[in-house]
């Protein structure tokens, strides 16, 4: 797992996704709304306080969490953050329905997390099963990034951000 500038810089990268589906001003709303969601799995830190049956690297870091997570909260979203996107900072014509743009910024924003957390665990936490329950005890590392390195936070950050405005430059 990197470190939470470490997830909002792979959720960035994650969200360039959104250049290629959508207009300038939809797709920075789309990498805005998706980037939060780039720390939804570790939410499981706060609830371990709570349920001690809950463990950081468990359900939360699923394909399933993510995916109910982000209908769920993407309907939400859908319903009362994007219409006051549209028209005023995003022509109504570009997102096109509010539901699908919510709920797949959210679910790429949270897959993102998934993916850096492969790519850094087991070294201070367990590794993850991104494909329970459809596959136990499936456990997915590549293990090639140490959790602290600020190397690979900030590099992940920075290439984030650079893309991220490389495409609104490139899309003016």
């Amino acid at each position: 797992m990197v470190d939470i500038v470490g997830h909002l810089g792979m959720a960035l990268i994650w969200l360039t996704v959104g250049w290629f589906v959508y207009e300038r001003r939809a797709a920075l709303g789309f990498v805005a709304i998706g980037l939060p969601f780039g720390l939804l799995p570790d939410v499981d830190l706060w609830l371990e306080k709570v349920f001690p049956t809950v463990h950081h690297h468990g359900v939360t870091h699923t394909i399933l969490f993510v995916t109910l997570a982000s209908v769920v909260v993407g309907a939400a979203v859908g319903k009362w953050v994007v219409p006051k996107l549209e028209g005023k900072y995003v022509p109504q014509d570009e997102i096109g329905n509010e539901y699908g743009y919510a709920i797949g910024a959210l679910w790429v924003g949270g897959l993102s997390h998934l993916f850096a957390d492969m790519l850094s665990a087991p070294d201070i936490a367990s590794p993850i099963e991104p494909f329970w329950p459809l596959a136990q005890s499936e456990v997915i590392t590549i293990d090639i990034i140490w959790y602290s390195s600020t190397f690979w936070n900030w590099g992940f950050f920075l290439t984030g951000l650079a893309l991220t405005l490389g495409f609104w430059w490139a899309r003016r």
